[in-house]
């Protein structure tokens, strides 16, 4: 036996894996790993990854070791206990359960029980009915020659006594003051006379509710074409054409489409404003309106001022 014979068991040892030498190694081209990139990469470690949607984990809802369905319990010290006792805040000659201490102050909110824990000492006897009670503190109790008693029932919600607001008394209205003759006299005399057209229409429109829609109209009427422009005729012509006003491509009128141009002459010049009149003459009308807010540099012709303009040319502005 020579040194150079000395070996190790048969499958003692085993070769490093040699990496990063190709097919050839007997691992594969990527030794092992499988893919290429991060993952084959020391030092990464990508778990729960999900092609970024929100992961599992990140999902579940951490509840822990808490119990959804736990009860909370309100605890009553012997401290304030015999605070209260001290104060006469507490009738002794009866069982004191969650509803009187919660009457008479002691404790704000009943939940689901009270618990009575601390230690102290106790000045009078007094006969408990609570959900839950320390050894040291049922001692306390009874050394003062006083009961615990624990229940299971849930308490009754009650409010404090002091929180209870009174109704509120509501005084006697005033008898209504009788009308001295003088004011009588001195309200004007109801007029006889019918009230003028225009203000008729005025208070159609405000009973309406569309009293207020016209004004921008007017003022771009009185502005560029007419200074002494009556309101109550461009307020008819704005009810006249009611909710087409709220869509844009009716609001305006395109010039330049001849349908467009058809449509005015034969729903307003001959419908509404009563003109019989050839096609051909009645079309020139409605262009030189065109022509007109053109000179006039108002690009987007609105529908309530074309209206007007071509009423106030053929004479009909009492007519609407």
């Amino acid at each position: 036996m020579r040194l150079n014979e000395l070996s190790d068991n048969p499958g003692a040892t085993k070769p490093r894996m040699r990496v990063g030498r190709g097919v050839g190694s007997g691992k594969g081209k990527t030794a092992a790993r499988g893919v290429k990139g991060q993952k084959s990469r020391s030092g990464v470690a990508i778990k729960g990854f999900e092609g970024g949607q929100m992961p599992i984990h990140m999902r579940l809802p951490k509840r822990g070791f808490n119990k959804p369905n736990r009860k909370r319990w309100t605890e009553l010290s012997i401290a304030n206990l015999e605070r209260a006792i001290q104060a006469g805040k507490l009738d002794l000659s009866k069982d004191v359960d969650a509803e009187a201490l919660v009457k008479a102050g002691v404790v704000r909110r009943a939940r689901d029980g009270v618990r009575l824990i601390g230690g102290g000492t106790i000045s009078k006897a007094v006969k408990l009915v609570v959900s839950g009670a320390t050894p040291g503190a049922t001692k306390i109790v009874e050394g003062a020659k006083g009961s615990v008693t624990v229940t299971d029932a849930k308490p009754v919600r009650a409010k404090k006594d002091a929180d209870a607001k009174p109704k509120k008394k509501t005084a006697p209205k005033p008898a209504a003051k009788a009308e001295a003759p003088k004011a009588a006299a001195k309200k004007p005399a109801a007029k006889t006379d019918a009230a003028p057209k225009a203000e008729a229409k005025k208070a159609d429109a405000k009973a309406s509710g569309d009293y207020d829609k016209h004004i921008p109209y007017f003022k771009n009427i009185t502005e560029k074409y007419d200074a002494k422009a009556d309101e109550a005729v461009v307020m008819t012509i704005t009810k006249y054409l009611g909710a087409s006003l709220n869509n844009r491509d009716a609001k305006y009128v395109s010039c330049t489409d001849e349908t467009e141009r058809q449509t005015v002459r034969d729903a307003f010049l001959k419908k509404k404003l009563g003109l019989k009149d050839e096609n051909d003459v009645l079309d020139a009308k409605v262009m030189a309106v065109c022509d007109e807010m053109k000179a006039a540099k108002q690009r987007m012709k609105d529908r309530v001022t074309f209206y007007y303009l071509l009423a106030k040319n053929e004479g009909k502005l009492g007519d609407l």
